[in-house]
């Protein structure tokens, strides 16, 4: 008999399956090209080990993002709180819940990593998916070599991380057997992702292949740098403007309440309730101060 565990991560993932046909469905019928990004399509296709998705990740028609927002808004999907600073933690994605679905539903505009704008990338992207049947029906996701890409830049924005490390050795194997290097260094190239892969890609080539490899952007730079919790609020206030420090540590000291909520839409914030996450805040930004150093000095 299954346990409790068992039974809520097998609720978990019927909730993603069919997350990904209700999308699918949902955007077929406006008219809307989506693909489905990592999630189950990556364990079918040998891509990642056999693993419980929390989520649906879905790359959606950035011109047609509001409009499928709308469809799901209309179904009873909600967005979820964020930090509203877009300068140090720049949007590529809107995730949305529902009260009686068991997982999240995140709609990506944009990947981290892949630097083309927005549009010219989902055009270039789009040309490189597949049909595949999932939940009884038939969805676009990304080709083989397509997947191995997002996967990769995934795991390369925390790559000191175990479960990362590990899921970077699996794709490297994937890449040596099948022999993807060459057309994933070609997807990189044209999505604009060579430099936030190359630590990944490089050593994959053939000694006869020798790229010239772009600077990283200072954006992927600071989201890798950024590992321990709050460094990425301390590097974007070591960054800016003079001028604009004073107000970037204000909010800083005194968040917005979506911060709160970000974490927890059900936190507590009455009076007590915020002086307590405020507590919490602060101690983990003193608990964190070693991990904050560090970070730091990995800025180039």
């Amino acid at each position: 008999m299954a346990n409790a565990g068992d039974q809520t991560q097998l609720r978990i993932q019927e909730g993603v399956l069919l997350g990904h046909a209700l999308v699918a469905r949902l955007a077929d019928s406006l008219g809307i090209r989506v693909f489905f990004i990592k999630g189950p399509a990556s364990v079918i296709q040998g891509l990642r080990e056999a693993k419980i998705s929390a989520d649906v990740d879905v790359f959606v028609d950035p011109a047609r993002l509001e409009e499928l927002l709308q469809g799901l808004s209309e179904r009873g999907w909600r967005g979820r709180p964020s930090d509203p600073d877009n300068v140090t933690f720049p949007k590529h994605s809107v995730t949305l819940d529902h009260p009686e679905w068991p997982c999240c539903i995140d709609l990506h505009f944009r990947f981290p990593g892949m630097e083309k704008p927005h549009r010219d990338c989902f055009e270039y992207l789009w040309q490189h998916t597949v049909s595949m049947e999932l939940a009884g029906q038939q969805m676009r996701v990304p080709s083989k070599e397509l997947g191995i890409l997002f996967l990769a830049l995934h795991a390369l924005r925390s790559p000191e991380l175990p479960a990362c490390r590990q899921e970077l050795q699996y794709l490297a194997g994937v890449v040596r057997r099948e022999s993807h290097s060459e057309p994933l260094l070609e997807l990189a190239a044209a999505t604009g992702a060579l430099a936030a892969v190359r630590p990944f890609l490089e050593s994959l080539l053939p000694e006869s292949v020798s790229p010239a490899w772009p600077a990283p952007s200072q954006e992927w730079r600071n989201r890798v740098a950024a590992q321990a919790p709050g460094s990425a609020r301390i590097i974007a206030i070591v960054q800016a403007r003079w001028r604009d420090k004073p107000k970037m540590w204000w909010r800083a000291v005194f968040p917005r309440t979506e911060v709160f909520l970000t974490g927890n839409i059900y936190a507590d914030l009455s009076v007590r309730g915020r002086l307590k996450q405020h507590r919490g805040r602060w101690a983990r930004f003193f608990r964190d101060i070693p991990g904050l150093v560090r970070d730091l000095r990995h800025l180039p």
